[in-house]
């Protein structure tokens, strides 16, 4: 257990109404249908169910995500290049603050946190919450540069990390830093299905006879969907269903091309989160390659929907998808594509290991909350508020 403040996912919910509604702003980088967008999308939904007022601002729409959030501002139609995209995006941030004048603003992802917390200042006095939801391999020495001097002075009331392993990243910055991180693991909203297998894979175009492994993530290097795709020259009877967008995606093409696995490789762009239960349901096994996480939750919903997991051998993995009776993923090192082939082998000939994995993901909608989380934020923001009782 991380020595940093820790809120438990069997916390009580709070069902009172709040003591009086607060106008809550949520700045990220990019719309789109991701992890940190899913987390913002979910407290954003319980806050307002509470009372609250919350408004949605993303610096660039990515796709269309985020287009049915209640108050949402895209302040670019594509991510802002070159030193006057840059000052368009600051002047269109700072304009949107203004005009919703926020009580309190939550900040994700590194630049929502680096660029967004400094923008937000210069036009407010709101308390600002960062949450820490990009991995280490995906941010520069300079990004974090900037958030351990902005967190050490003040600029954030609180920072919150997701997880004993995001906590750790931490434990060398200074303290000042430090006695702002408070722990609220995520949660998540249950994306099991009704739907069988077979309509399920029907609505996707997928073979109904054969196995079909899966994941859903951005098509961006760091998940290392590849290392998924090298699995299928040794495997002919499999089809891979990749449910996201990104940049990676033609690399992975040409990949799939290259290894001759082309017609196998299913790219269905990406799923709104009603549509992701019935892409779930379609899996016979979901497969998890990526390199870095703060959580991995794709990973937690997928076992939680019952799909066994197989997944990269992380730290952060083997925490989040640990249980008392066992993990509920598969373990490996998804670079060592023979071990990686043979660790999904052994789940899809292995009634007994799926029962196991299947009934360890059912258990993680105790661990892992939604309500426990909400009630998690919303203590933060009476503290950030002072009127926390």
């Amino acid at each position: 257990m991380s020595a940093i403040g820790r809120v438990e996912a069997l916390a009580p919910v709070r069902t009172a109404a709040p003591a009086a509604p607060v106008r809550v702003l949520m700045v990220q980088t990019q719309a789109e249908n991701a992890g940190a967008q899913e987390i913002s999308r979910l407290l954003g939904r319980e806050l307002e169910r509470r009372g609250h007022e919350v408004h949605h601002l993303f610096f660039y729409r990515r796709t269309a995500g985020a287009d049915r959030l209640p108050h949402v501002v895209h302040c670019m139609t594509e991510r802002p290049s070159g030193i006057g995209g840059l000052i368009r995006l600051s002047v269109r941030v700072a304009g949107a603050v203004r005009r919703i004048r926020p009580d309190v603003v939550l900040t994700f992802q590194h630049y929502g946190n680096i660029v967004g917390a400094p923008l937000v200042r210069l036009v407010s006095s709101a308390p600002i919450i960062a949450n820490q939801v990009s991995a280490e391999g995906v941010t520069n020495r300079a990004i974090r540069a900037a958030d351990r001097l902005f967190g050490s002075l003040g600029l954030f009331r609180s920072v919150t990390v997701n997880s004993d392993d995001t906590a750790r990243a931490f434990a060398g910055h200074p303290a000042a830093y430090r006695a702002r991180i408070v722990q609220v693991p995520h949660g998540f909203e249950d994306k099991t299905t009704d739907v069988d297998r077979a309509t399920a894979r029907a609505g996707f175009g997928l073979p109904v006879d054969t196995p079909v492994i899966g994941c859903a993530a951005r098509l961006h290097p760091m998940k290392r969907l590849d290392d998924a795709i090298r699995l299928l020259p040794g495997r002919p009877g499999w089809t891979l269903a990749l449910a996201g967008q990104g940049a990676d995606h033609d690399r992975l093409a040409a990949l799939a091309a290259e290894q001759g696995v082309a017609d196998r490789v299913r790219f269905l762009g990406e799923l709104d989160p009603e549509t992701l239960g019935r892409f779930l349901a379609a899996l016979d096994v979901f497969v998890f390659p990526s390199a870095a996480e703060t959580f991995g939750l794709a990973a937690v919903e997928a076992a939680q929907a019952g799909v066994p997991v197989v997944a990269n051998r992380l730290d952060v993995l083997r925490e989040v998808l640990a249980g008392d009776d066992g993990p509920a993923a598969v373990f490996v090192d998804t670079t060592d594509t023979d071990a990686f082939a043979r660790a999904v082998d052994g789940v899809l000939a292995d009634a007994a290991l799926r029962g196991r994995l299947v009934a360890a993901g059912r258990r993680l909608a105790e661990r892992y909350s939604l309500g426990a989380m909400v009630d998690a934020y919303e203590r933060l923001i009476d503290e950030a508020l002072g009127r926390a009782g």
